[in-house]
């Protein structure tokens, strides 16, 4: 990526509100660029676990695996959850302890779980039979705790379905790990991604703290609860304060659980989302016809380059311009690909300047979860979504 700083005279300075703000800028940029601010990191990092208290936070790696957000939170003492072996060598290369990382994908290759156990991880995840054979061939002895699925979920972005299993097959499966030579800790779960209030947990929580009392009243002696993700990042809906909202949800599981000995929690996009901005540039504008009602805004990222989450249009992003002052009006927003999936908002068109043009710059904020690591090798041959962090 090539960048250079514009200077200005002593008498043109700009105060800008943070360092972020300055740096994006004072900084041009040739291609679609995610900035982020390592110190909004940390600082998000202390806000949650001021609220969680005697939680374990479990950095859920694959929100953002930029190589300085894994250091500062290996010195900040966080632990980490990894779904694969690369964020594995991640975290183990920038410092982490192996007793401090959990193998917490479902869904791992033989070859991997032997990988992790040779490094010194001891604790997977699993919601399967084949799965605990896996681990209890290649990590023999090793700790598991078992997934539960999530079917009531007031999430953005639910997880039901692809992970977990119910009930019974969870009860069963504490027993047949243990038949394994395995350790079966205890359960884990995910209420959804960018769960915008603590209030919403409640319902799922009833549900699955019903499950683990059934597993201890069956003898399954239960120790580990991990809470998973969902802590919320702000993008077009008010959230609680990360301190207040991570508080109440543990007077919650406190209140459902009782007295767990361990309990984990695995925030991604509400430790880094709001850490970064993502520079883009408007490609063109343009009408379908004269009695078009809005306008085609086509940015040079979509949904292949990092906007996955647009998606349903679950996620809406805030943009923002140097026109915000202009005049505005609806407009409907699409990536720069030559695929027609590639449109962003549709259903609910975004309001943008009227007199927004190619070459304006467009910022995206609150976009330092999931977007780098959606981002496409090259489709197109666009060029993947860079990364800087500052």
């Amino acid at each position: 990526m090539t960048m250079h700083f514009a200077g200005a005279s002593a008498s043109e300075a700009i105060v800008y509100p943070s360092r972020l703000e300055q740096f994006v800028a004072e900084t041009v940029f040739d291609r679609p660029t995610l900035v982020i601010d390592v110190d909004r990191v940390e600082q998000q990092y202390h806000a949650l676990k001021a609220g969680l208290g005697r939680a374990d936070i479990h950095y859920a790696v694959k929100a953002n695996p930029a190589r300085d957000i894994i250091a500062r939170l290996v010195a900040l003492g966080s632990h980490f959850d990894a779904a694969s072996r690369a964020e594995i060598e991640l975290c183990l290369s920038q410092g982490a302890k192996p007793e401090h990382i959990s193998f917490g994908n479902t869904i791992k290759k033989p070859s991997d779980i032997a990988f992790a156990w040779n490094a010194g991880i001891g604790i997977f995840a699993a919601d399967a039979e084949e799965e605990l054979e896996k681990i209890a061939e290649h990590a023999p002895g090793a700790q598991v705790y078992i997934r539960l699925i999530v079917e009531v979920s007031e999430a953005d972005w639910p997880l039901t379905r692809k992970f977990g299993c119910d009930r019974d097959t969870a009860i069963r499966l504490l027993g047949y790990a243990k038949e394994l030579g395995l350790d079966p800790i205890g359960f884990s779960f995910h209420v959804g991604s960018q769960t915008r209030q603590a209030s919403m947990w409640g319902p799922a929580l009833d549900g699955l703290a019903a499950i683990w009392h059934a597993a201890k009243a069956e003898g399954h002696a239960l120790r580990v609860l991990n809470i998973g993700g969902g802590f919320p990042a702000f993008y077009d809906e008010e959230i609680e304060a990360p301190t207040a909202y991570a508080a109440g949800v543990m007077d919650m599981v406190n209140a459902r659980f009782g007295d767990v000995e361990t309990i984990m929690a695995e925030p991604g996009r509400g430790m880094v989302a709001e850490a970064g901005v993502i520079v883009s540039e408007v490609m063109l504008v343009s009408r379908k016809s004269e009695r078009d009602l809005h306008r085609w805004v086509y940015l040079d990222i979509g949904r292949f380059s990092g906007l996955a989450e647009t998606e349903g249009e679950a996620i809406r992003y805030r943009f923002e311009t140097a026109k915000d002052a202009d005049p505005m009006g609806p407009c409907i927003m699409a990536g720069p690909s030559c695929d027609s999936a590639d449109v962003l908002y549709e259903k609910r068109p975004m309001p943008l300047p009227l007199t927004l043009k190619s070459g304006d710059r467009v910022l995206i904020r609150n976009t330092g979860a999931y977007t780098s690591t959606y981002s496409s090798v090259c489709f197109n041959g666009f060029p993947p979504l860079d990364v800087v962090t500052i």
